[in-house]
């Protein structure tokens, strides 16, 4: 029995990681565009997120900066996967085929609830950092891309097994 729920808790963790890196793909694409949109600086809201290690002044840098955008990809690559694996642990055990609109529906309350946790609940150093740079129109449509890319890329992996 035991052997059992070590085998599905290693299933959604692989299912995680890989609807995580789907999920940090898009979403960090999302927040490059809105950043080259809103500010003609794709990478100052990836540079914003290392706000957690760096403080404010993280999200004054607009360049490319190994100090900045490599622990920006890396904490929003973090918190996007735990995301996923929220959404694995609450979803996954079903295991059965669903339909798009139901992953969909799944994606979209994990970004809710991701939304409301980043902005409402954790303290200001460990909000996404987006905020800094982005208006909040393209957060809307980043936490858009998160509930769209968590629930194709599940629905997507089922399909193909």
């Amino acid at each position: 029995m035991k052997q059992a729920a070590n085998h599905e808790m290693d299933k959604i963790m692989a299912e995680a990681l890989w609807d995580g890196a789907v999920a940090t793909a898009t979403t960090t694409a999302a927040a490059a565009v809105c950043g080259q949109l809103e500010n003609h600086h794709p990478l100052a809201p990836i540079n914003a997120v290392s706000h957690i290690l760096w403080g404010d002044r993280a999200a004054k840098r607009s360049a490319p900066s190994l100090k900045y955008t490599v622990p920006g990809l890396l904490l929003n690559g973090a918190a996007v996967t735990s995301w996923a694996l929220l959404k694995g642990m609450m979803f996954g055990p079903q295991r059965r085929q669903k339909n798009v609109g139901q992953a969909l529906a799944e994606g979209a309350l994990i970004s809710g609830i991701a939304y409301v946790t980043d902005y409402y609940i954790v303290p200001d150093r460990l909000t996404p950092g987006f905020e800094h740079r982005l208006s909040n129109r393209s957060l809307a449509a980043i936490y858009g891309v998160l509930a769209v890319s968590l629930g194709l890329a599940s629905w997507l992996r089922r399909q193909a097994q």
